[in-house]
């Protein structure tokens, strides 16, 4: 008898732990896919058609920033310095999308994307989306 007391008061509070872990990890995912989706965008055709996919993500880093960490860094922002100049800062982003460079985040140099600026209108849309990142 008592053998078996323990046994069923164990199994009650095996379930009512369970009961406890299953509601707070409900939560926990729920908050994640929240917290995701309400973030989650795509990488636009135009970052893929310049190939800023190969280095940069949305909202990670991978070679290089994330598109996220670039509009928070300019957030605000009404300049920036591209060779030695300073430029209005959707001017000044593009040059450095179009011929690339180094320095704003670390050594490692980007390579331009579109040197000879044929490009100049569909680099500053992407300039634009970038900026609009930041939370």
């Amino acid at each position: 008898m008592i053998y078996d007391k323990r046994q069923n008061n164990k199994a009650q509070g095996c379930a009512r732990m369970s009961a406890v872990l299953c509601k707070i990890s409900g939560v926990v995912v729920a908050s994640l896919l929240l917290g995701t989706s309400a973030l989650a965008v795509d990488m636009p055709a135009l970052a893929k058609k310049h190939e800023c996919d190969y280095c940069h993500a949305v909202d990670k880093r991978l070679v290089g920033p994330s598109l996220r960490e670039i509009s928070v860094r300019y957030k605000g922002a009404t300049k920036f310095s591209y060779g030695g100049k300073e430029y209005p800062l959707e001017t000044g982003l593009a040059l450095k999308i179009s011929r690339g460079g180094s320095g704003n985040w670390g050594a490692m140099p980007m390579p331009g994307s579109d040197a000879e600026g044929g490009n100049n209108a569909e680099i500053k849309e992407l300039v634009r989306f970038i900026l609009k990142l930041a939370p």
